[in-house]
């Protein structure tokens, strides 16, 4: 399995709001994690890839996806100036977290105010707890990844309008 395949495979457990998946193919192993299924959220089907199949199959929706954050205009990958928007990116490759732990507030809310050195969210890297600070002062306007939802090196993780 190629990183590729891997990539889409991680695409098709965001995009289709997936708890996990997990394949083996000829001693290799991979378990992919989506999102923690809330209370009232119906239980997903465990999703078990064919060993022979070339592709993973598609499976439906299974009900509505809630909404994180706000849009953000399009603009340059990694970038946000061009609509005045300061975007934070990921450091690391790990598991984003919006809080320091599951009962407790969130650091930021879309729409707080925050000074440069405060701490904005947490991603998880081999055990090790990163936190990941704002380097501007300004209005947080967009939060991208859900809570618990595993980011890429440079993948946007706030839009913050810097004052």
């Amino acid at each position: 399995m190629n990183v590729k395949e891997i990539k889409e495979l991680v695409e098709l457990v965001s995009r289709r709001g997936l708890a996990g998946l997990e394949i083996e193919r000829a001693g290799f192993r991979l378990r992919i994690e989506g999102a923690p299924v809330h209370r009232g959220t119906p239980a997903f089907a465990r999703a078990v890839a064919d060993p022979v199949a070339a592709e993973a199959p598609a499976l439906p929706p299974a009900g509505p996806m809630p909404v994180v954050a706000p849009h953000v205009p399009p603009g340059p990958a990694g970038s946000g100036e061009r609509e005045g928007f300061h975007v934070i990116t990921a450091p690391i490759v790990g598991t984003f977290y919006r809080a320091a732990n599951p009962d407790a507030e969130p650091f930021v809310k879309v729409g707080d105010v925050v000074e440069k050195g405060k701490t904005l969210c947490i991603v998880e890297a081999m055990k090790l707890m990163n936190e990941i600070e704002s380097d501007v002062s300004g209005t947080v306007v967009s939060i991208f990844p859900q809570n618990a939802q595993p980011v890429e090196f440079g993948e946007k993780l706030f839009a913050i309008q810097p004052r």
